[in-house]
């Protein structure tokens, strides 16, 4: 395929993706949206008021920044899986697969549309922050960087999660069980000087710690973590995802019999 060809197809996985997730915007845009809102209402309002300041910040501005994160995350890695899932299951990726298209134009292609997905709601939900609470940004370029890096690494987490999966049961294991404790975990709702040394140190592992603190120094200028560490490390694991989700999708793993 020419170069012209490639830049066609990719841009039709990406239209396609898109479409799919805005067609049903009740099921895909609507509920997270409803979600981050009850989290601003009971945690922001009604806890917080409770907590006072944390991080210098009133804490309704202090977790906004992690739950616009953890709505990034969550739907990047959702939209994929479902969606390339549902391709595998209804026999349609042998068609790409047999088409002169080059599979990092495949994985590309589906990479993005999760990636649409999880910063539009990231979007929705920054919006919806802005009627709870005042927020300035103070390193665009960082804050951007981020959000983009974490979309695409958690859009190749859903697409690994694809290939291996066997039926529609075990495109729910990650989420449920890694992904979410994950998330909870990973500094969204508290600051680690909170935490003991012991708990601290474990709580460094999760490495949404550094994508929900490298963010929130983007948005308020505060973070637990070395950002600039956070951002290479970020960076790396997405080369890394991605080279070897192109691999496996080369290989055939979980599509080829």
């Amino acid at each position: 395929m020419s170069g012209y060809q490639q830049w066609v197809a990719f841009c039709t996985i990406v239209i396609k993706e898109i479409r799919r997730f805005t067609r049903i915007w009740p099921q895909t845009l609507l509920p997270p949206a409803i979600t981050m809102t009850l989290y601003f209402v009971i945690f922001g309002n009604l806890v917080g008021q409770r907590i006072g300041d944390m991080g210098g910040f009133d804490y309704m501005q202090y977790i906004v920044p992690g739950l616009i994160m953890m709505s990034v995350i969550t739907n990047s890695y959702g939209n994929v899986v479902s969606s390339f899932f549902s391709t595998k299951f209804q026999h349609s990726i042998e068609e790409m697969l047999v088409s002169p298209m080059p599979n990092y134009v495949i994985l590309t292609g589906f990479v993005v549309g999760g990636m649409a997905r999880g910063m539009a709601v990231g979007l929705i939900v920054s919006l919806l922050s802005l009627f709870f609470t005042h927020l300035s940004m103070q390193h665009l370029w960082i804050t951007v960087s981020v959000v983009v890096m974490t979309s695409a690494l958690f859009s190749l987490g859903g697409f690994l999660n694809a290939l291996f999966a066997r039926n529609f049961d075990d495109i729910s294991i990650i989420p449920n069980f890694v992904l979410t404790p994950l998330t909870y975990l990973g500094g969204v709702f508290y600051s680690l000087d909170l935490l003991p040394d012991f708990w601290r140190a474990v709580t460094l592992v999760n490495p949404i710690v550094y994508m929900v603190n490298a963010f929130r120094y983007g948005v308020l200028g505060v973070s637990d973590v070395n950002v600039y560490a956070s951002l290479g490390a970020i960076l790396a694991f997405v080369v890394v995802f991605f080279a070897l989700s192109l691999w496996l999708l080369n290989r055939g793993t979980g599509i080829r019999s």
